[in-house]
This record gives C-alpha cells, sequence and structure tokens, in this order.
C-alpha cells in the first residue's frame, strides 16, 4: 500500500514486520488527503525492506495542471528522498535502512514463481489419470544453473515452467530429482537466456533462536512477488507431511500461505537459511510456519551430486521406546550412570536386524549418548531426537552403534540403507499397478492408495484424522465417518489395513500388501459385488507374495476352479475357464486397454 504524508514530514515507522508485503509495482491511482490532490495513474515502486514507507504518489493540481517541482525533488513525479537509488525500467526506490536489507533485496532476484501442470494417478481406476490441473507456487536459483523447489509443487507433473521476478517469459524447466521425503525437487533450464543477469542464492548457517527470517515467494492474494518478516521460533525435529517422515525443521512465526512453497527464507545478511514448505493451521495458532534447514537442503543437493540421483534419508530401522521409567531400567541390568533407549522391534529387511536384537538399549550413536527419553545434545541449551544423527548420513555409509545386552557393551558398524516399508509412503511418480481377472481388481496398497479410498475405508478416514488435524479440523471428523457408513461405521469399515499401515513390517524387500480394491461387476462374479478394499491372503492354498506373484500365479492356472482366500475368512471361487474368456469382455465393456499394468508385463 501507498502511504500518504504531507510533504516535509518524515515517513512513519512500519505498523508490523509480519506484514505481507507487495514489491512488485503498484497502481498509485488513490485518492491524496493532502492539500486536495488527487494521485497521477502512474506507477510507484515500493521498498523491499519496509512496506509502510513509500514515496508518495506524483500528484496533480485539482484543475489538472502538474505540480512543479519543489526543493529536494530531482524529478518531476519522486517526491524527496534522503537515499535513493535507480530500479530496472528507470523508477526509484527509497533506499533500505541497513545493509542487511539490501542484501534480502538483491537475493530477490533469484526467486523464480514455478508454474505446473499435474496429472495424478486415479488409485481408484488405476488404468487411468485423473483431470490435469495446474499450481503455481516459487523457488529459488542456486549455483550449477538449478533451481530447488518443493518435491509436492512438482508431484506427478506433467509440465513445469518457471518466471523471473520481473519478466514476462515462461522458461520450461526439466525436473532433475525429486527428493520426495525432505519436500524438495531440482530443476534447471536449458534457455540460456533464463540465466542472464540472475545471481544464485547463497546458502548460511543454521539460524539460531530468535534469528529474524525472511521469507520470499509468489503466495495467493497477488502476482507479484511477496515478503513475510518474522524470527525463528523453534528447532526441532519436525514431521514431514508429504514425505511422511521426520526431520530436521525450523518453526518460525512469519506466515506461509499457499503459493509460498518452495521460496527461500533468508536471514538478515541475504543467505539463505531454508525452503519454506508447510503451515500450521489451527483455530489456537496463529502464523506457524515451517521451513527445510540448510543442513536438510545441503544433504539433498549433496545426495544428488554423489549418485547423480536422489537415494534418500538413511534410517535405523528400529522401534524404540523411552527409559525414563527407574524400575524398567533396574530390570534392563542398566547402571545410574548408563542411558539409552529400548528396542522393541527391528525390521526384518534392514541391514541391522542380523546385529541388533529385541531388547537390546541403544546406549550411543556414532559416539553420542542417547539420553533415557531417546534425546541427544544440539546446541548450547537444547537437545534434539537421535534421528537427526541418522539423517545426518547417506545411504550406504556405516555408524558405530554401541548397545547394552545381557549388562554387557556392545559395539556394532551398522550400514545404514533406505528400508523397504510394507506400505510405501509414495509411489516415485509411477502409476499404480493392478491386475484384473473376471472383473476383480487387485492393487497393491500403498499410502496415495489410502487416501483416494478416505470414502471407502475406514483405514483412511483415520489417516485422514491426521492431515485434518494440521488443519484445525480434528474435532469435526467424527461426523463424517458416521456420515459415510452410517451409524455402525465402527464395524463396517476394513480396520486392518490400519493396523497393518501403523504397525506391520515387510519381510522381504518385494513384499507388497494385496488388495481387491473393486469388483466391476459382470455375470460371473455375482454374489461378489460388495468386496470392496479386501486382502488377498491365498491363491489356490498358495500364499500371495505380492501383486506380480498373484498375477502370475492365475495366468499359469491349469486347476478347474480360481480361489482367492481373502481377509475375514471370505472366499471367492470362480471357474477357471470362464473367468478368463469373460475378463476380456469385462475390459472391452468398462473400456480397459489391458488387463494388467504395464510394469508387471516385464
Amino acid at each position: 500500500m501507498v502511504e500518504t504524508r504531507k510533504r516535509g514530514r518524515k515517513p512513519k515507522a512500519p505498523a508490523s514486520i509480519t506484514e505481507t508485503m507487495d514489491l512488485e509495482y503498484t497502481s498509485a491511482a488513490q485518492s491524496s488527503q493532502n492539500d486536495g490532490f488527487v494521485a497521477e495513474n502512474n506507477v510507484v515502486s515500493t521498498s523491499a525492506a519496509n512496506s509502510n514507507v513509500d514515496n508518495p504518489p506524483p500528484a496533480r493540481r485539482g484543475r489538472g495542471r502538474q505540480r512543479k517541482a519543489g526543493a529536494g525533488h530531482t524529478e518531476p513525479h519522486v517526491a524527496a528522498s534522503a537515499e535513493r537509488r535507480p530500479y530496472q525500467n528507470g523508477g526509484v526506490v527509497l533506499e533500505p535502512p541497513s545493509q542487511s536489507a539490501a542484501r534480502v533485496v538483491a537475493a530477490m532476484d533469484a526467486v523464480v514463481k514455478v508454474f505446473c501442470v499435474h496429472t495424478e494417478p486415479n488409485y481408484s481406476l488405476p488404468w487411468q489419470r485423473k483431470r490435469q490441473y495446474s499450481s503455481s507456487s516459487s523457488g529459488f536459483i542456486i549455483g550449477g544453473k538449478r533451481v530447488l523447489t518443493n518435491a509436492h509443487s512438482v508431484e506427478h507433473y506433467t509440465q513445469v515452467k518457471l518466471k523471473k521476478r520481473g519478466s514476462d517469459t515462461k522458461y520450461l524447466a526439466t525436473v532433475l530429482a525429486i527428493g520426495t521425503e525432505c519436500d524438495i525437487a531440482m530443476l534447471t533450464v536449458e534457455d540460456d537466456e533464463f540465466w542472464e543477469g540472475v545471481s544464485p542464492v547463497d546458502f548460511g548457517d543454521l539460524p539460531a533462536l530468535q534469528d529474524a527470517v525472511t521469507v520470499v515467494g509468489y503466495p495467493i492474494g497477488g502476482d507479484t512477488i511477496s515478503v513475510t518478516s518474522g524470527v525463528v521460533s523453534r528447532i526441532e525435529i519436525l514431521s514431514y507431511v508429504h514425505g511422511s517422515t521426520e526431520l530436521l525443521g525450523l518453526q518460525i512465526d512469519a506466515a506461509i500461505n499457499s503459493g509460498n512453497s518452495g521460496g527461500p527464507a533468508f536471514n538478515d545478511k541475504g543467505k539463505c537459511v531454508g525452503i519454506a514448505f508447510q503451515s500450521l493451521k489451527h483455530e489456537d495458532a496463529e502464523n506457524i510456519g515451517y521451513v527445510i534447514p540448510t543442513p536438510v537442503i545441503m544433504h539433498f543437493i549433496q545426495d544428488y551430486e554423489k549418485n547423480g540421483a536422489y537415494t534418500g534419508f538413511p534410517v535405523l530401522g528400529v522401534e524404540w521406546q523411552k527409559m525414563e521409567n527407574p524400575d524398567l531400567r533396574l530390570a534392563m541390568g542398566m547402571k545410574p550412570t548408563q542411558k539409552g533407549v529400548l528396542i522393541r522391534r527391528i525390521e526384518p529387511t534392514a541391514p541391522e536386524s542380523h546385529l541388533l536384537k529385541p531388547s537390546d538399549i541403544i546406549l550411543s550413536f556414532d559416539g553420542v549418548k542417547v539420553a533415557n527419553d531417546g534425546t541427544v545434545p544440539f546446541r548450547h541449551g537444547e537437545r534434539i531426537g537421535f534421528s537427526y544423527l541418522v539423517s545426518q548420513k547417506y545411504t550406504g555409509d556405516t555408524a558405530s552403534v554401541n548397545v547394552l545386552r545381557d549388562s554387557k557393551i556392545l559395539s556394532y558398524d551398522i550400514k545404514l540403507t533406505t528400508h523397504k516399508k510394507l506400505i510405501p509412503a509414495h509411489t516415485s511418480g509411477k502409476p499404480p499397478s493392478y491386475y484384473i481377472i473376471a472383473g476383480f481388481v487387485f492393487t497393491a496398497v500403498t499410502v496415495p492408495y489410502f487416501r483416494s479410498e478416505v470414502r471407502t475405508s475406514l483405514s483412511l478416514c483415520i489417516l485422514f484424522l491426521f492431515f485434518v488435524a494440521l488443519l484445525g479440523m480434528a474435532g469435526k471428523t467424527a461426523p463424517l465417518l458416521k456420515f459415510e457408513y452410517g451409524k455402525d461405521y465402527e464395524f463396517d469399515a476394513p480396520v486392518k489395513l490400519l493396523d497393518k499401515h501403523l504397525h506391520a513390517m515387510s519381510q522381504s524387500t518385494d513384499e507388497q500388501l494385496v488388495v481387491v480394491s473393486q469388483v466391476l461387476v459382470a455375470d460371473i462374479n455375482i454374489g461378489y459385488e460388495e468386496i470392496v478394499n479386501t486382502q488377498v491372503l491365498a491363491f489356490n492354498g498358495k500364499p500371495v507374495k505380492n501383486l506380480k506373484n498373484l498375477a502370475n500365479m492365475v495366468d499359469s492356472c491349469k486347476d478347474k476352479y480360481l480361489r482367492f482366500d481373502l481377509e475375514y475368512q471370505q472366499i471367492v471361487v470362480l471357474k477357471t475357464k470362464a473367468a478368463k474368456a469373460a475378463t476380456l469382455d469385462i475390459l472391452t465393456t468398462h473400456c480397459i486397454s489391458s488387463a494388467m499394468s504395464d510394469d508387471l508385463k516385464s
């Protein structure tokens, strides 16, 4: 907003440092209350460091005669100012009041607007894709002719374009890597014109509490660049909603709105200290935004540079519990000076499954002692979850772990890898797998499949609770469940899928949870129409290992009947020849090109 003021009077100080500021050119055709003058319809620049301190608009007299430049006016349309600098198109803006703010202003030219066309998979009808839609977000230029933004900004992308600040050209971009867990994506542009006249952003160190941060991006509410300012209010291990992981994050009190995603957060030296990626919307919370800090960003960049692709963040494949209870510590043979956490379960597919055992007590990780509450020293006066130490490693790195077993301290060198989950949190941009026989649509369960089936499964509705809680709607979800299932929704929905999502572990790297997602009604499957989202346990007496294993067994079956053993003691029996013959007619009726997805054909 262009503030009007009387001639010769000093401009007022800004009212709030957390107010979003529009830094591009804005129209100055506004009425002035000073001496009856009306502002001329010329553009006026606003200061990047101060949203309320602006040059007063050039004015006309009531009869249309232009005023003469008074004392201190060096240009006919610019008000008096002690500090000015030329802008790109010849306009004039006020010089920021400090050098630190000037550094942020210079870095803002590296912030770009990201336009993406998405085409999401249709998990309910896996042979199709949903209707495409468009979104806009933010990004910024780094060294090596690369651009960083959020992974969810380009998820399931069909086309990505970038536009620089002050430019009217959109440049086609290429996606180099997508880090789903850390919610970061790396892009590039082949057109050399895009990189002209722009300096890449420099990265700064991890900020401290109460350090000032400035978030720059293109949020909703306008088309030009916008700035919000605040301070770092918390540093801890955060839940990354898009990645379904927990990594180091910054909480800030600057507003982060839709469209800010992927935009940089600068410190007072003009260096990038993070990437805006999510915010907390709750009736009891105001201006709580979250930023991906530089350690996570540098891990993503160095991982890509080292391996030529994103390999992910390794995890220690164990479930543990706190050892804060003194009786529990005595029962486990711990000395008063010993601290650690108790291993409850170990992922069977994790390399450490052959070394560590349940009931082992992790005393230290890479020489850093673990407290009874699972935290380790972080910085002066701060502690953080010891998973932070694991996330600093790269896939294939080795870590030393000391454990207490039978009152003896044992040391193991463990090779860290990314672990296979029974129900993957993401499909890495790949379309869902499916197999159809006699109208039965089989698919492998993933978290995106859960989300798409939220209207037909309680497990997904409860998973939906988690996301709704982040939006401040936690108390309104039970009526949604009752509306969907009626008063007996507790008994009608398949809760076992949720139990497996939360607690089940893969016994092998290729294990999948296969379900009948729906039945395409035909004469051959009469009586089976209501089967939906039910796990397939066995086929003709043999356990189902994964979807491809099921498809191979069905296609090669020479028995008279096809028998599928489902959960809840349900049985499906079909004549083999009739089922295979009916499949083609069902595919034709529903305009399905193939009975199985391409990944199952190879």
